[in-house]
């Protein structure tokens, strides 16, 4: 029997579940960070989006063209969003997936994102970085962190 391998992430956003849901699906560019290490296009001026809705796409677009991240499984506003997540380095079929819940709590909406399915992909996987497994996880939770802080700055309101 295989143990699930789940790289997990909790934030908290100062915004009702409905508008979290908002920014993450629809303001996704401007919270999801640039640079080789949060995006697979070297192009300065790539774009990150979701075309809205279950069977909808995660896409990163540039001028040579757009690579599909994934498929969106689960479009719930104000609860849940799940897709699949495949790297540029993924061989066709291999996919793992992100499952997020948007959970009201006082005074806002507390965000929790599990990236799963890692068992699936070969111990030697390129996108391990020849890692073990709880040292893999680890490097992931912290990737989704640096993505989850730009999230939260991105929902803090603003004071005029």
């Amino acid at each position: 029997m295989t143990t699930e391998q789940i790289a997990r992430v909790t934030t908290f956003l100062e915004v009702e579940p409905e508008v979290a849901f908002t920014i993450f699906t629809e303001e996704t560019n401007l919270w999801w960070r640039r640079g080789p290490r949060f995006r697979g296009s070297h192009a300065a001026d790539s774009v990150v989006r979701f075309e809205g809705g279950a069977g909808g796409r995660l896409i990163e677009e540039d001028g040579a063209g757009s690579f599909e991240i994934g498929r969106v499984l689960t479009w719930e506003p104000g609860a849940r969003l799940c897709f699949e997540w495949r790297g540029r380095n993924f061989a066709p079929g291999e996919l793992t997936q992100v499952d997020v819940r948007f959970e009201p709590s006082q005074g806002g909406t507390r965000v929790v994102l599990e990236h799963r399915g890692w068992e699936a992909l070969r111990p030697d996987h390129p996108v391990r970085h020849g890692q073990d497994v709880p040292a893999f996880l680890a490097m992931m939770g912290m990737w989704w962190g640096g993505l989850a802080t730009s999230l939260r700055a991105q929902a803090t309101p603003r004071v005029e």
